[in-house]
C-alpha cells in the first residue's frame, strides 16, 4: 500500500511539473493592422483595465516616462517613412513610451522594442522621435486601455490613447501622394485602361488637375469601350470641368451599359446625375 501511494505521488509530481494552467491574462494582448492610404500601421499592445483605480497622477504619475499600456513593449510598425509633428520618422518597428501631463502628453518612438516594459537603462540616443500629443478629457470612462488608428484619410490618420476618461492624440502623415504619383508615372510607360483610370480617378478625387484627368479618362473609355463605371467617372469630371453637354451623353451611356449588365447602383446613381444636370 506503501508503494503504491509514493508511485501516486510520483506520478502527480511529473504531471505538475509538465502541465500548464491556461488561464486569462489580466493585461489581454492586441493587435491592430490598419491600412492608411498606402502604408500598413501596425500595433501591438497589451490592455491593462481601471479596476476602480486613479489612473493618470496617481497609477500613471504625471511627467515620467510610461510603458504605456503593460507586459512587453507597446510596439508599432510603420511600412512607410511618416511624418509626426511635422519630423520625419523612418519606416520600421518602434516600442511606444509617453509622459502624460495633465494637458498634453510627449510621444516618443524607442528604436529598441525589445524590453518588458521601460528600458532598465534609458537611451536618448534611440529616441527615434518625440512629438506633443493633445490631451482631451472624455465624459465617460474607458475601463480598459486602448490605442487605436482613427480619421483616416488618404494622407494621413490620427493614433488615439484612450484610458479612463482621458484621450490623447497624436496626428501622423502617410506619402500617399508620393507613392500614388511614383505609381503613376511609371505605369504610365505602357498603361491600360485600368491604369489610365486609376489615375483619373486618383487625380480626380483628390482636387489635382481635372484636365489631366479627363485626358486620362477619355484614354480609358476608349480603350474599354464597354466599362460603364469608366463612363461613370468621365461623367463626373467632365461635370466639374463644366462641360455639361458632355457629361450628360457620358453618364446616359454609362446609365446604358449599366443597364445591360444589371448593376442597378450604377444605374441608380447616373440616373441621379442626369435629374440633377436637368437631363431627365
Amino acid at each position: 500500500m506503501k508503494k503504491v501511494f509514493l508511485f501516486m505521488c510520483a506520478g502527480l509530481l511529473a504531471l505538475g511539473t509538465s502541465a500548464q494552467i491556461e488561464a486569462p491574462q489580466p493585461s489581454p494582448a492586441a493587435k491592430i493592422e490598419q491600412k492608411v492610404g498606402l502604408t500598413d500601421v501596425t500595433l501591438e499592445y497589451s490592455r491593462p483595465a481601471v479596476r476602480d483605480r486613479e489612473i493618470f497622477g496617481e497609477l500613471v504619475p504625471f511627467g515620467e516616462v510610461w510603458r504605456t499600456g503593460a507586459n512587453a513593449n507597446t510596439k508599432i510598425t510603420f511600412s512607410d517613412s511618416v511624418e509626426i509633428g511635422g519630423k520625419n520618422l523612418a519606416k520600421g518597428t518602434y516600442a511606444i513610451y509617453t509622459i502624460p501631463n495633465k494637458d498634453s502628453w510627449e510621444v516618443l518612438f524607442y528604436k529598441d522594442a525589445s524590453n518588458w516594459g521601460n528600458p532598465q537603462e534609458w537611451d536618448d540616443s534611440k529616441v527615434a522621435l518625440k512629438a506633443t500629443a493633445k490631451v482631451e478629457t472624455m465624459p465617460f470612462s474607458m475601463e480598459s486601455f486602448g490605442i487605436f488608428v482613427n480619421e483616416i484619410s488618404n494622407g494621413g490618420a490620427v493614433l488615439d490613447f484612450v484610458w479612463s476618461n482621458t484621450s490623447a492624440t497624436l496626428p501622423f502623415k502617410v506619402p500617399t501622394d508620393v507613392k500614388t504619383l511614383a505609381s503613376i508615372e511609371k505605369v504610365m510607360n505602357g498603361p491600360g485602361a485600368n491604369d489610365y483610370y486609376a489615375a483619373a480617378s486618383f487625380y480626380q478625387e483628390s482636387g489635382k488637375d481635372l484636365k489631366k484627368a479627363h485626358e486620362w479618362v477619355k484614354k480609358a473609355t476608349a480603350m474599354q469601350d464597354d466599362a460603364f463605371w469608366m463612363w461613370r467617372k468621365r461623367s463626373l469630371i467632365e461635370a466639374e470641368l463644366g462641360m455639361k453637354k458632355e457629361a450628360i451623353s457620358s453618364a446616359q451611356k454609362s446609365m446604358a451599359l449599366a443597364e445591360k449588365a444589371k448593376n442597378a447602383d450604377y444605374v441608380k446613381m447616373n440616373k441621379a446625375s442626369l435629374k440633377e444636370w436637368g437631363a431627365i
